[in-house]
């Protein structure tokens, strides 16, 4: 069973039609943006964030969770500089970002941790290790995974569960459409192929992943050399 949370939009709605396409069993989540129509019944809405959303969430489909696969692609964003931050807002992007992520883990962990088998994923961001102007509630939420996935790798590895993070950069799809052009053309130019991912990119490091039960507690730079 893959669960891919943001599954109806940007990239989370990417990687989840892949896996529907090719015969995966497939559950996702959306909050603000619904799913297409043919998609209904495979989305629930559940507001990652929130705890007991994701309590009922998780027990409204445990009766179908085995091998469970979990990519947390759900997130947020808000750019100010910090001096003029509205606090709402930058907690706002902490608690999607972060704090979803660990709350969706920690309600399948028990799961997991029973049947021996898990696989973790979090989108994490290159902007967890680049300064840039105005992203400091964002970069601060994907810096975060850093540290968790290290220690949890530490405390569940020995019953077969990996936990993981893929550091994007730039992508044609996804968040790349509020990042203005300016923005846009510079980080393109220290790009050394000049351009931006292909999101099937980040379904071949998925699969990696997946398929290597070796590769725990990691951090892996997907950015076409941008760092």
């Amino acid at each position: 069973m893959i669960i891919i949370t943001g599954a109806s939009r940007g990239l989370g709605k990417f990687v989840f039609n892949h896996y529907v396409k090719i015969g995966e069993k497939v559950i996702g989540t959306y909050l603000n943006t619904s799913p297409a129509k043919e998609n209904i019944g495979q989305i629930h809405k559940v507001d990652v964030s929130d705890l007991h959303s994701v309590k009922d969430f998780i027990e409204g489909i445990r009766i179908d969770l085995e091998n469970i696969v979990l990519i947390n692609c759900a997130g947020t964003s808000y750019n100010s500089f910090a001096h003029k931050a509205d606090l709402v807002r930058w907690i706002n992007v902490i608690n999607t970002n972060l704090v979803g992520s660990f709350l969706m883990i920690h309600g399948l962990l028990p799961i997991m941790r029973e049947q021996n088998y898990g696989r973790i994923i979090n989108f994490s961001s290159v902007l967890s290790k680049m300064g840039v102007p105005g992203t400091s509630a964002y970069s601060t939420s994907k810096s975060g995974l850093q540290g968790m996935v290290k220690s949890l790798a530490q405390e569940n590895g020995n019953k077969g569960i990996t936990i993981n993070n893929i550091d994007l950069g730039y992508f044609s799809v996804g968040m790349i459409e509020q990042v203005p052009d300016e923005i846009q053309n510079k980080m393109m130019a220290q790009i050394p192929g000049k351009r931006f991912g292909d999101p099937e990119e980040i379904i071949n490091t998925i699969d990696y992943i997946l398929k290597t039960p070796y590769v725990n507690g990691a951090s892996l730079d997907l950015n076409g050399g941008l760092l």
